[in-house]
């Protein structure tokens, strides 16, 4: 006997040991699990409308996918800019949505068309690549004022923004999470504001307002170093052949630090998140770092304060860097205010000070800067307070899980606070 038929013979035996059965199994027992409030199954019945509810289905998932396909239309073809028109009668740019390859932006008039023309440029593998070239039409009867909170969020692809002597008024978050963004620079004559070496300040440099999340890519260019390269100490331990003592020194000196201008007295809002940065100098005068004012920054390792005067601007032959004298471990006597996930993430900084004149920490400032690796703790694993315990309490007004936690086996534990300590010397703060 074939396969074939074996097969279908015992399918035969099957039927008919179910046939035999089937009628001897009581209705009641059939559905013998039924949970209450379900309906029982229909068993060798017909469902009521079955014709019209597959119709009713299939016309439902119809109009929802012509639905989908008109939104991923409209968003694709719609208007890059959005604007709003302000009680005050003034125009403020509310959203813009990158069309493609718009890298450099300037925000003074309101923008009425948007018009491309493609290119085709041939790449390393000698394969041609097509691209496209925007022009804008704007109307320059009706000048731009302000610029809305999340109007460029994360935009991966805007690398300088220039701002107009009409914007007057720019959210603290306009530019939040533009990954790409190098440089934003401003027109002299701007009331409001400047920038300072490709950083926004208010006009009076009181405020930084933003550090390009790109930053480090147009100093790269300004001080003439063909690509990006992590030149950290661990490169040294690790012994690995690219690791160059004076190279490193000269790149995180140019490139991965930033020394805050000493007219700073506040960090606002997520003025500095997500960059490259490897050691930040604060000015003694600095008194407020707002919510998450140095947010993620991954791979800091340093914020220290130093005194005396320096305007901001720097020489791509000798970028400025305080003088060993002049720097104190970690933040500034004058700081009063640390804003909610302000130190976020810093998982690779190591020394924390907190200074007497502090009376805010906000909740969650230093969570995620303490870890477990390969077994050992690191990161700020202790926070340093010059206030005693009890005045801590009472002068302090900290939120909730300020000082955050870290995996302790099967269960996190909160980061301490040593208080009543003094300030670490500069050069020994590390543990």
């Amino acid at each position: 006997m074939s396969k074939k038929e074996k097969k279908v013979k015992n399918n035969l035996v099957d039927q008919a040991i179910y046939d035999s059965y089937k009628d001897a199994i009581p209705e009641s027992e059939i559905w013998t699990y039924q949970v209450e409030g379900l309906q029982k199954p229909l068993i060798n019945k017909t469902v009521d409308n079955a014709g019209r509810k597959k119709v009713f289905i299939t016309v439902v998932l119809a109009i929802a996918v012509a639905i989908s396909i008109f939104f991923s239309f409209y968003i694709l073809h719609n208007d890059p800019f959005k604007y709003t028109v302000l009680e005050n009668g003034k125009t403020e740019l509310t959203r813009f949505s990158n069309p493609g390859e718009i890298f450099e932006l300037r925000i003074d008039n309101l923008v009425t068309d948007v018009q491309s023309e493609s290119y085709i440029v041939t790449n390393e593998a000698g394969e041609n690549e097509r691209h496209l070239k925007y022009s804008l039409v704007t109307d320059e009867a009706t000048p731009i004022s302000a610029i809305h909170e999340y109007a460029f969020n994360c935009d991966e692809r805007i690398r300088r923004i220039e701002i107009g002597a009409s914007v007057t008024d720019i959210d603290d978050k306009a530019f939040y999470s533009c990954y790409a963004l190098q440089e934003i620079r401003v027109d002299k004559d701007n009331p409001n504001y400047r920038d300072i070496d490709g950083v926004l300040f208010s006009k009076d440099g009181s405020r930084l307002i933003c550090y390009p999340i790109d930053h480090d890519a147009y100093l790269r260019t300004k001080y003439g170093y063909e690509g990006q390269y992590w030149p950290t100490e661990n490169w040294k331990k690790e012994g690995k052949d690219k690791y160059n003592e004076y190279y490193t020194q000269q790149y995180e000196k140019e490139v991965n630090t930033y020394v805050v201008p000493s007219s700073v007295k506040e960090i606002g809002p997520l003025a500095m998140n997500y960059s490259d940065l490897f050691t930040i100098y604060l000015p003694e005068g600095l008194e407020k770092l707002e919510t998450m004012a140095i947010f993620r920054n991954w791979h800091l390792e340093r914020v220290d304060t130093y005194t005396g005067d320096y305007a901001g601007e720097t020489d791509a032959a000798d970028k400025f860097i305080p003088a060993a004298a002049e720097i104190k471990a970690s933040l500034p006597d004058s700081l009063t205010y640390i804003g909610s996930d302000c130190f976020n993430s810093a998982i690779e900084m190591d020394y924390m000070y907190i200074p007497a004149g502090v009376t805010y920490i906000g909740h969650h400032a230093f969570w995620g800067a303490a870890r477990k690796e390969n077994g050992e703790l690191i990161g700020i694993y202790e926070i340093h307070a010059a206030l005693d315990q009890e005045t801590f309490k009472a002068m302090v007004d900290a939120g909730d899980q300020w000082t955050g936690e870290y995996d302790n086996g099967l269960l996190p534990k909160a980061v301490p606070v040593l208080y009543g300590e003094t300030r670490a010397p500069y050069g020994e703060g590390t543990k």
